[in-house]
């Protein structure tokens, strides 16, 4: 299996980078959707690359949007509802045992569904409101700390079969609330 290189940046505007790593995970959803490429290594990219977006999103961005006014407390919930609901949707993708398969086509399509719903609503209220209510400053300033702490995670290998069932299981309760709406 070949590896992917995950971008690493470590300063920009926090939106910008956000949205860099959304036509990341797009351009791995394609990957993993033809037959042809390296599924693999698709997988194994997304996976880390995804768990430390979120998983920085929800400890560097979110709750400085929030104090700011960006974005509501109720906002800020639905983000962290959305990634536990594609961190299960990921999970379910890592347990297919092999890239060939009918399981793993669906487990690829439930993933895609849940994320391409959670970057479009992130996109337009989320990183919106950051663009419209944020000094160019401050959300450089998120950008390094958001960026930071995502390449923090990557080294510590976040997107691992075991740290993603743990993470999926501390969101159990954000899972209950999604399913229940």
């Amino acid at each position: 299996m070949t590896t992917i290189e995950i971008p690493r940046p470590v300063v920009g505007d926090v939106v910008e980078l956000i949205i860099n790593d959304h036509r990341f995970f797009e351009s791995l959803l394609r990957a993993l959707r033809d037959a042809s490429a390296d599924r693999g290594a698709a997988r194994e990219a997304l996976s880390h690359a995804l768990i430390a977006h979120g998983e920085a999103e929800e400890s560097e961005v979110y709750p400085k949007l929030a104090r700011k006014d960006a974005i509501s407390g109720q906002e800020e919930h639905h983000g962290k509802k959305e990634h536990a609901k594609g961190n299960a949707a990921l999970l379910a993708l890592l347990e297919c045992k092999g890239t060939s398969t009918q399981k793993f086509d669906d487990a690829v399509e439930e993933l895609a569904t849940a994320l391409n719903h959670h970057i479009g609503e992130e996109e337009q209220t989320i990183l919106n409101g950051a663009r419209n209510d944020v000094p160019d400053a401050t959300r450089r300033d998120l950008g390094q700390s958001w960026a930071a702490r995502r390449n923090q995670l990557l080294d510590e290998g976040c997107g691992d079969i075991e740290k993603v069932r743990e993470i999926v299981a501390s969101e159990a309760e954000l899972l209950q609330e999604s399913e229940s709406q």
